[in-house]
């Protein structure tokens, strides 16, 4: 499984980024940019998954984890961002609300 840093993930800029955490979790605030696809959801929601290659962030790194696995299964070009959202904020990043 390919993983990357959230330092990393900072420094990409053109490849998308699924949120794997649950709705609510999300709209506490995400890193910029991330669409949500609940793990329990995304079996269900494969087609709006990228053609290309893209990256997946939790938490922490667990559920993504699991959830790069299983799409690199399917054939998906998935990388999981080790340290997850809990990591970006705790590097000070800017994090996204939902707007109002």
């Amino acid at each position: 499984m390919k993983s990357i840093t959230v330092t990393e993930l900072a420094e990409r800029s053109n490849t998308p980024l699924i949120d794997v955490r649950e709705v609510s979790e999300f709209a506490a605030g995400h890193v910029p940019g991330a669409v949500n696809i609940p793990m329990s959801e995304i079996g269900n929601r494969l087609e709006e998954l990228p053609a290309e290659s893209f990256d997946v962030i939790c938490q922490a790194g667990g559920r993504s984890a699991r959830v790069v696995e299983a799409l690199e299964s399917r054939g998906y070009d998935a990388t999981n961002v080790e340290g997850g959202t809990g990591e970006w904020i705790a590097q000070g990043r800017a994090v996204e609300l939902p707007s109002a």
